[in-house]
């Protein structure tokens, strides 16, 4: 018989210090006795039920303020350190529900860019916001908006505006003196934009009548001028509310620019840079969850006289659940680790961490599934709703096609060519 282990509740774990250790248990008890409950009811409302002033996603929300998982407040701590709690809290909460933890997330994007930027009076101003979202794709414009130099263009740089190879953008900024006016529209899938209170909007800029990328502002989402779209209703991650959020002149302080025209490829950099494998997080709980659901159904199932884990087939199907999930915890911490200790961020790593972790999610779910059989496909069980929640990961956040096009682009060594 061969020796069982006991692992630590996130696999193959280093033991933790003793904050990290209350981070992780905190958040684990939260996700299993709140939002995995919460998460299966939501998922069977309609997107504008979820999404209600009445709904249970605000008791959510509500609850998650006690984890303390206040950016603003790490700010002095050791940047791998910080990355590394804030991965083991994501994972859990993501463990929990998919959907909800991206929602929480999203609270956190204007404040982390904010921080990115070195603007820590912007980054209070949207801490002090319950809900917030990241707004950049577009109707027209979908996960090349992420490619602020152009490298996912082929045939050499792209020009934008109405007559170039980029095609019209369908938001754009003009900054004005001591203000920025926003123009335009972002796609309906702006995750948490129906519920949002503050925006990091990211578009393209109009300097002397010639439209460019770009600007990157924060946004009030009660400035006159804003209104948003119906929540859509979606397959997966259902319990995170998404939308189109419109702009009509709509005018915000010049304090409010995050990174203007000089320096926005720059700085959109580094924000994909940490966004790519935070997103990465959501769908590695998820998977997770995924695995642990099928290794305890597993043990109790039978089929032929004996529970279906004495079967063969089961045990290496669930191995192989089990190196998956734990090869995309490696590769994100490590790039976490390595993009929070270095100058500049490796966005290759980000991407091959937000890539490979989606793919090898939905993986891991759908072979889930498989071993719960028809049951699987009942909403009687879990199963059905991870993996319609892990088929989003492979579009969230950029298609991983496209994203794959841009990391083969870093990977090029002009110096050898």
């Amino acid at each position: 018989m061969a020796k069982y282990i006991e692992l630590p509740v996130s696999g193959l774990e280093a033991p933790l210090n003793e904050l990290e250790q209350a981070v992780q248990d905190n958040c684990h008890k939260f996700a299993e006795e709140v939002m995995r409950p919460a998460g299966l009811r939501l998922d069977k409302l309609s997107a504008e039920e979820m999404a209600a002033e009445d709904s249970e996603l605000w008791d959510v929300i509500e609850k998650a303020e006690s984890l303390g998982l206040n950016l603003t407040d790490m700010v002095d701590m050791d940047p791998v350190e910080q990355v590394k709690l804030l991965a083991i809290a994501s994972e859990e909460l993501a463990w929990g529900d998919c959907g909800l933890a991206c929602q929480i997330l999203t609270k956190q994007f204007p404040v982390m860019f904010s921080l990115l930027a070195g603007n820590m009076e912007m980054a209070k101003y949207c801490d002090s916001f319950k809900t917030g979202c990241w707004g950049i794709t577009e109707p027209d414009h979908g996960t090349d908006m992420l490619d602020a130099n152009g490298a996912l263009h082929y045939g050499g740089e792209p020009t934008y505006g109405s007559n170039g190879t980029y095609g019209r953008p369908n938001c754009v900024a003009k900054i004005e003196g001591d203000k920025v006016i926003v123009q335009g529209q972002k796609s309906a899938w702006i995750s948490g934009g129906f519920t949002a209170q503050v925006c990091a909007l990211f578009c393209h800029a109009e300097v002397d009548g010639v439209t460019k990328p770009g600007v990157a502002v924060i946004v009030p989402l009660d400035s006159p001028g804003i209104t948003r779209g119906q929540p859509l209703e979606k397959m997966g991650v259902r319990t995170l509310n998404q939308t189109e959020l419109y702009f009509d002149n709509v005018e915000v302080p010049i304090a409010n620019v995050l990174a203007g025209p000089d320096t926005y490829e720059e700085y959109a950099y580094k924000v994909l840079s940490i966004a790519n494998p935070m997103v990465a997080i959501m769908w590695l709980g998820n998977a997770r969850a995924a695995f642990e659901l099928a290794l305890d159904y597993a043990h109790e199932r039978k089929a032929g006289g004996v529970p279906i884990i004495k079967h063969q087939s089961v045990r290496y199907r669930l191995f192989h659940m089990f190196r998956k999930v734990e090869a995309s915890r490696a590769l994100i911490r490590r790039t976490l680790e390595y993009n929070a200790s270095h100058e500049t961020p490796a966005l290759q790593g980000s991407t091959a961490a937000k890539v490979t972790t989606t793919q090898l999610g939905f993986e891991v779910c759908s072979d889930a599934l498989q071993i719960f059989g028809g049951n699987g496909m009942t909403k009687e069980y879990p199963m059905e709703k991870l993996l319609r929640d892990a088929r989003a990961g492979m579009i969230a956040d950029g298609c991983n096609e496209m994203l794959a096009v841009k990391g083969g682009s870093m990977l090029v060594n002009p110096e050898k060519l």
